[in-house]
Order: structure tokens, then sequence, then C-alpha cells
């Protein structure tokens, strides 16, 4: 496939597009980027990826929006920073200074503590190369193995299972697989919001084979679930039970493929030992589930021919972590179903090349090229290749021992580089300590917003997506490159060159008078240097180099010298890389969750990913428009549960866990099982703020979530955890909401946040449809408190809006103490346009009033009252304000709403999938990114039914 870096499109005006990798999940999907000048205008997906043959989700279709000059202007990290003491604010320094300063605080740090006193971590979002630089300078140059990657936290079970079963750490399918499988077993991943890309594929292939079954297994009846043929909806953490009890039925109805096991494998007999009670009846009471659908799954999984798993983070974050992916791939061995086309356990990574870190040994347990640190040879081998005496023996320190061990005084500086742990890590309350404790804190970075930024003594500001340039690795093995469009804006830097220049420096005092080890000029120097690093490993990629992928396009490893293509499935030959040739069967033991529910905590609390935001948000969360589909935090809860609360959409609870608090407004979902509440693991301290019930900031749901992780691969279970709900008891609530300048309104936000630590409970988020044609970018506020504070405490507030009272039409019942106030503009046509509103007091039915405004305000049409006569109580019932709650946004693209997809597949005639289509050309709907889609076919599927029903 020719892929050219730089495709022009209209030489006159200056436009070009320019190749590169989308900076989101693990798919890998391919990007067009075209800009004018030094601006990056638009993205499209590239047709000619084989990861996604130009499709985008909706956060890749937007990725132009987030490197917008006002975006640029007001949330990225332009120039290096510096902290004269803890909570004072930053002052702009030079390159020179900053990075003298880090090479001094090494150098004396180490010198003073060793080097096990210094912590690097990093992330599954830096490229390959940078990952390189930073594992060479911890564990080349420094002397320690304290370098571990947000990686820990999505992807390490899903390695340490990899190598206890098939003996690497390789997915041994491809995406290929999607199109063969017989039967797809989707585990611990809500693919259709967290891989959309690969759920349009798996549709694609099911539209193909209609005889394609799906089982889902989640406790939640997600997206995902809706559309599978069969939803196993697990108890949380009862994985290895459901495993177990599917081998035990397999080998009752005579589906383990015995020939297979015993030319292949070994260790099945420990194993079959271990399942000989796991009965349906167990397994049923284990799990929750019924035993018709357990035996329902075996039957199905033991007549395909060829059966495809995809699993992610459900299996990873857990204390099980390791048991669960080995438990998994123990019913592939035991079926035979690897190493073909449509067969075999695929791990899904979350982040874009989370695959790429542990390429480079970018864990505290591994090094480069996928040896471990430890096996002596291994040391031995890459103390040679990188021309130093040694490697160190003692592992290094994981990211939650990391923490830990900087709370305890031990790590003295910790170095931070493309990820948020104030926002992501567990057991927030640990990690601020570490915070306070540790001596030195840098945080390398391309946005100043995140909750880690007001924790640094040292800012470095680094370059992100459309400016980077090197490598990554998907889900499939699969290496495609990044390209930079436009140069990095301010004195922002690529992250591997930040590394070099502090190394060089590091090294002069350390190692005077002997080579550089950092002998790197660009990206493709280093890069080089890690392919070298592959010869005869598992992951050879010697027959790789920038100018193949520049010709051919992105390869699969291994990819030896010599070799025209690389390999698209493992383990065809039924040889798996042990000491023997034969993969392993893990004998997983079922245990319960690390933390269970009990009569003091009695709600069991899961975290997952939302469809249109990314991690922490430091990106996606500057576009009002990606808030549509989940305008605002929540935690999700079912309808019984709401009902014996007595709790309504909307009201304030406060969610208890062993290790702290968070107050969010409930929200009542169909996809949650009694009992079970849900919270997005995006709601951080970027949108959240406030004191809770004492002096201490919220920390988002990792203020609750627990830090006990997998002994194996030390990966946290922050999938689940123990809590408690009640009513917040914050009687005061304040809503508002104003349309303000883009250029200023991000900028608003962050000086709201200080502001907003005051309250009992406060939440800020955008608004708003980018592009907007009369540069507006608008923000919700929430906030809540014990009682109503003085006005001195609102007018921060107020002007931050631009709703002072004195410009606003104002309404106030000195008896109850309400407040309403709307801002209003005329357009040229002379009508009234609502601008913002404001309103707060003790009246919770209020509540429907602000959904009206809201919904006024967003749809940004002449008012069709007075708006006068909007102020007065009552006027909603009488003037024709929605009654209901606003219906959410389902599609981001062309900003359709759940009720009137609804309302157009009412209409619509014949079949799903000819409602389907004559919705879609009514509404466009599902006819760009595809993300709505699930949505779209399990709305019309709904319409069948009611239709049949009446």
């Amino acid at each position: 496939m020719a892929a050219p870096r730089i495709i022009p499109i209209a030489p006159d005006v200056g436009s070009r597009e320019t190749r590169s990798t989308c900076p989101y999940c693990g798919v890998g999907c391919g990007v067009l980027i075209r800009t004018e000048g030094a601006q990056i205008v638009d993205v499209r997906g590239d047709p000619d990826h084989p990861a996604n043959f130009g499709r985008l989700c909706t956060k890749g279709s937007t990725l132009h929006l987030t490197a917008a000059p006002h975006v640029t202007a007001q949330a990225r990290l332009l120039q290096p920073m510096q902290r004269a003491r803890r909570g004072a604010a930053p002052v702009a320094i030079g390159w020179d200074d900053a990075l003298a300063t880090l090479s001094d605080r090494i150098v004396e740090t180490v010198q003073a503590h060793g080097p096990d006193a210094v912590g690097l971590y990093i992330s599954g979002q830096l490229l390959t190369e940078d990952y390189y630089v930073f594992n060479k300078l911890a564990k080349g140059l420094l002397g320690t193995n304290n370098v571990d990657t947000n990686s820990r936290l999505c992807m390490s079970s899903a390695v340490a299972g990899y190598k206890a079963t098939l003996g690497m750490d390789a997915p041994p399918t491809c995406y290929e697989d999607f199109a063969d499988a017989d039967l797809v077993f989707i585990t611990g991943s809500n693919l259709a919001w967290a891989h959309p890309i690969l759920c349009r594929r798996l549709e694609d292939a099911k539209a193909a084979r209609p005889g394609q079954k799906w089982i889902v297994v989640d406790p939640r009846r997600t997206e995902t679930a809706a559309m599978a043929d069969l939803h196993l909806q697990i108890l949380p953490g009862s994985d290895v039970a459901l495993a177990n009890g599917l081998l035990h039925l397999m080998l009752w109805e005579g589906f383990t493929d015995n020939a297979y096991i015993r030319a292949h494998t070994s260790g099945f007999e420990a194993l079959r030992e271990r399942v000989r009670e796991c009965t349906p009846r167990e397994t049923a009471r284990a799990t929750g589930l019924r035993e018709d659908d357990l035996l329902t799954a075996a039957r199905w999984w033991g007549a395909s021919g060829a059966v495809l798993s995809l699993y992610c983070m459900g299996l990873n974050q857990s204390a099980q972590g390791t048991a669960n992916n080995g438990a998994l791939i123990n019913l592939h061995l035991a079926t035979g179903q690897i190493g073909r086309p449509g067969a075999g356990p695929f791990s899904l990574t979350g982040q874009p090349n989370a695959m790429g870190g542990r390429e480079v040994g970018g864990l505290a347990n591994l090094l480069s090229a996928h040896r471990d640190l430890a096996n002596p040879a291994h040391r031995a081998e890459v103390a040679a290749l990188w021309g130093v005496d040694d490697v160190p023996a003692a592992p290094g320190k994981t990211a939650i021992e990391m923490f830990e061990a900087a709370a305890d005084g031990e790590i003295k500086l910790l170095w931070i580089a493309c990820t948020n742990p104030a926002q992501s890590m567990p057991d927030q309350a640990t990690v601020r300590r570490a915070f306070e404790r540790a001596e030195y804190v840098v945080l390398q970075e391309a946005f100043a917003t995140t909750a880690t930024a007001a924790f640094a003594d040292l800012l470095l500001p680094a370059s992100t997506w459309g400016e980077k340039n090197g490598t990554v690795t998907n889900s499939e093995r699969r290496i495609s490159r990044v390209r930079p469009a436009v140069p990095p804006p301010g004195a922002a830097r690529d992250d591997w060159r930040i590394v070099v220049d502090v190394a060089r420096r590091v090294e002069q005092r350390l190692r005077p008078g002997r080579g550089s080890l950092f002998p790197f000029d660009d990206a493709e120097s280093v890069w080089n240097e890690h392919r070298g690093t592959t010869r005869g490993r598992d992951l050879d990629i010697t027959g790789l180099s920038y100018a193949l992928i520049e010709r051919d396009g992105p390869q699969q490893w291994p990819f030896p010298e010599g070799a025209t293509r690389g390999l698209a499935r493992l383990y065809t030959d039924g040889r798996f890389p042990t000491a023997d040739g034969r993969a392993r069967f893990f004998d997983a033991e079922a245990k319960p969750p690390a933390e269970p529910r009990d009569a003091r905590f009695p709600f069991s609390l899961t975290s997952g990913r939302l469809r249109d935001q990314w991690h922490g948000m430091s990106r996606t969360g500057t576009l009002g428009r990606l808030f549509g589909h989940a305008a605002e935090p929540s935690v999700d809860l079912c309808a019984q549960d709401m009902a014996r609360l007595n709790l309504a959409d909307g009201d304030l609870v406060r969610v208890v866990s062993r290790r702290g608090e968070l107050v969010l407004p409930a929200r009542r979902s169909a996809a949650q099982a009694s009992a079970q509440a849900f919270i997005a693991m995006h709601w951080g301290e970027e949108v959240l703020t406030g004191r809770g019930a004492s002096a201490d900031a919220f920390a988002g749901v990792n203020a609750l979530t627990t830090p006990a992780s997998c002994p194996q691969a030390r990966q946290p279970e922050l999938k689940h955890c123990a809590v408690r709900i009640t009513r917040a008891g914050l009687g005061w609530r304040l809503r508002a909401m104003a349309w303000l300048p883009q250029a200023e309104a991000l900028a608003r936000r962050e000086r709201l946040r200080p502001l907003l630590a005051q309250f009992g409970y406060a939440a800020c988020v955008p608004f708003g449809r980018e592009p907007d044609t009369r540069g507006r970018l608008g923000l919700w506020l929430d906030v809540a408190d014990l009682q109503a504070p003085d006005e001195l405490a609102l007018a921060g507030l107020r002007a931050e809006l631009d709703l002072a009272a004195e410009a606003m039409l104002d309404y106030r019942d000195p008896r109850t103490g309400m407040q309403r106030g709307l801002r209003v503009a005329r357009d040229a046509e002379g009508a009234e346009r609502l601008q913002g509103f404001w309103i707060c007091g003790t009246d919770a039915a209020d509540n429907a009033v602000s959904q009206w405004w809201r919904e006024t305000l967003e749809a940004d049409a002449p008012l069709e009252m007075p708006a006068r006569r909007m102020l007065a109580p009552g006027a909603r019932e009488r003037g024709g304000g929605a009654a209901a709650p606003a219906s959410p946004q389902m599609c981001t693209c062309f900003n359709v709403s759940v009720a009137q997809a609804e309302s157009a597949l009412a209409a619509a005639t014949g079949d799903a999938a000819q409602r389907i289509a004559q919705t879609q050309a009514q509404l466009r709907c599902g006819t760009n990114c595809g993300s709505c889609l699930p949505h779209l076919r399990r709305l019309a599927q709904e319409q069948i039914t009611l239709a049949v029903e009446a």
C-alpha cells in the first residue's frame, strides 16, 4: 500500500493531507490530517489503513477540533513552568533552565539516596520511541527499574495471562478473524463504546454471515450486551467461576479436543481436577446466571467451528486479572480454538500504544523486546546491547507500589509523562500523599489542565497528536507510523527529545568520560536501536523500517529480516514459545472480589468508559459536542434501587467506600442490575469538585476504588469495590448555563474550579456544537451545598458565566429564597434568544424548569414566549416548555436525540432494517462514524416489538 507522507489536496491554498494514526484506543485507526498552513483544519479516516478502512468514531472524527487555536491557547502547556513552592502559581522558565534543573535534581537524588529514589511513571499514549528512551534512561543510565506505565492499570493482566499460558505476550489473532468466526465470545468489554470501529467491523461480519453468534459476558446490560444473541449478566468478579463452569460442561458434553490437548498442551490434568466440582448448579450460584444459559453458552462454543474471544478491562482490572485471562485462554486450548482463522483469545488493547510499551520493556518487570527482568541472561543481553555494565536485578516499583513508596518517603523524585495519576490511579488518598511527600514532582504533558498539573514542581510542555513523529502498535500487533502535520505550538517538544536532552546532561555527571548512551538525532534513530534489540526474539522486527512502512503501510510483527510480510496469526503449527513447545493450562481458582459488598457497603460499584470520552478528558473534555451523549457526571442505579432509596433522576447522593467518598447525581439506568452501581471512569477533578463531607477535595471515581491488585500482574482492581449510597443531604442547589466566547470558555472553566471547591458538590461541563458559527462554547454548572451561600460567594460564579444580576432578567422569591435569572439577546430579526440562565434555591421542582431552559438554550432558537413570562412560576406548564426531561443525545455527529430517532422509527414502515434506512435518510444518524448504530438498531427492534404487541 502506498503511503506517502504528504498528499497534496489544493496546492493553490496551501492545503495538504498527512497520514498518521489516531491517539485514542488500541484499534490503531489510520487518519488523514488536513492542514492549511500551520493549522489542522480537518481529519478523516484513512481508507487504506487496514485497521479502520476509513472509519472513525466520534472521538477520532473530532480530533481536528481539539487542535483548534482556541483550545491550544487555553488548554495546552506551551512553555516550561516552575513553582517556587508547592501551591504557588507556576512561572514560565526557559528550556535550558528546565533541563538543567531536572538533571540536577535527578543527579542529586541518586547521589544522596540511590537510584531507586527516582520513579518514572509513563503512558501507553507515548510513542514507541518515547517509551524506549524512558526505559533506557531508567534501567541503563540511572540503574533503577522504577519505570512503569499507566498500561499497568489496563493491560498487565493480559500480559501475564498470555505469558503464563501461551509463553509470550502476543495476541495470536487479527482483525480479519472477525469475518471467519462462528462464535464471538465478548467478555469484560463494552465493545460498542470502548472500541467502536471494531464493533462496526464485527457488525459487518455478522451481516455477511448471519449465522455468526455473539455471547456477551457483562454485569451490565451495555450497548454491546443488547446486541448479543446471549447475554450472560454475571455478578461482578465471577469471571473465573464462569470459565471453569463452562469448561466443566464442555468436558461433560464431550466438546474438548483431546487430541489437541495431548499434542500441544500441558497441565490439563490439574485443571480438570479443579473444575470437577464446578457443576452447573455451583456455577449458577457463583455467577448469578441460569443453568440453562450456561449450558447454551457451552454448547454454542463446543459446536462452533471457530471461536473468537474478545476481552478487555473487565477481565484485566481485577485482583484476579491474570487468573481471569488464564481461565478464558484455557477454554481455547481445551477445544483447540487457536492458531487458525476465526479462532483464538484476542485481548483488546485499551490505549494506542500499550503494546509498544510492552515491546520496549516499559514496565517495571520487563526489559526490551519482551525480555524478563528476573532472567539474568536477559539482563546481560540488554546490558550488552546498551553498552552498560549491568541492568539492575532488583524488581522495580509497579504503578501502585511507586506511589505508595512516594507516600512513604522512599521515592523522592517522581517524573510523570503523558498521564494523569491524580485522576486515573485507584485510592486517590494515597496518590495525594505521594505528591505531598515527594521532594520533587515533574510532569511532562501536552495539556496544562489535568488534575496532576496542580501538584507538579516542574512542568515540561510536550508535543501531541498531529505534531509527533514515530510509531505505535495496535491490538493486532500492527505497527503504524505517526507523522507530524504541524509543528508543536509554543515551546512544546517531542517526548523522546526531552528525555534525551535530560539524559545527556545526567550522564555527563554519572558517567563522565564515557560515550553517550543516547546518540539519537531523530525519532527514526531511536526506533532503529529498538529494532536491533528484537533480533531473534518473538517480536523480531528486524525486517521493518520507516521506509518500508512508508512504502507498504502498517505491518504486523513478527517481521524478521528477509520476510516480506508479518504474521497475521500465531501458533498455526501448534508450537508455543515455552521450554517444551507446549501451551500451559492455567490452574485458575475462583475467588470472590477483593472487596465484596456487605451490610455496611451493600452496593457493588463498577466503572467503565463512556462512548464519546477518553480517559481523564484532557483532550475530549475541551469539546462541548462530546458531552452531548453523557452531559454530566452521574452514578447509575437500577429503577428498583432508585425507588427503594426514594430517588429521582438528578437527586444528589453520597457514594462512600472504605477509602473515600463522592457526591454525584443519581441516574436511573436499565443497564444496571440490583445492588450494583456504575460511575464512568472519566469523571475526575477536571469536571468534579467540591468539599464533600470534609475539607478534602473530590478526586473523582478513584477516590473510591481499591488498590488491591493481581498478585502476578500487579494490576489494580479498578473495576470493582463495595460502596454505600445515601442521599447527600445538600439542601441548596444552583444550576446555571451560559454561552461564552469560545476563546475564553475553557480558561473560565479553569478559573471556576477553585471557586467551586468551597461548595459541597459542584460540576462544570462544556456544551455546544463545534464548530460554532458564532464562535461560542457553553458551560453548564451544577452546584449544591448544605444551605444557601451569601451573594459574595456566588459573585465569582456569576462573573465567569456573564450572569451578573444586573445583566439579566431577574426573579426572586424572598419567602423561599428562590432565584431565577435569564440572559437574553435579540437576533438580527428582533427575536429573543436565550444566552444564559441562573436558577437556585431549595425547591427541587425547579429541576424541571432548569431542564426546560437548558433545552431552550442548547436549541439556540427564537423563544416561543417572551422571556419575562418564562421567569414566572408555572410558566413551563402553562406555556409549553417540555414536561419531560430532555431526551439524551444518540448521534453525536448530527446531534440526533433518542426521542427524535424513536419518533422517526415509529413513523417508518417495514422491518427493522427498512425503518433504520428511512430514519437515516431523514436524520442522517449512523451515517458518519457509526457509533450510534447499535443504539439505533436496538430502538428499531423495540419499535417492531411495540408494533407487534399493538
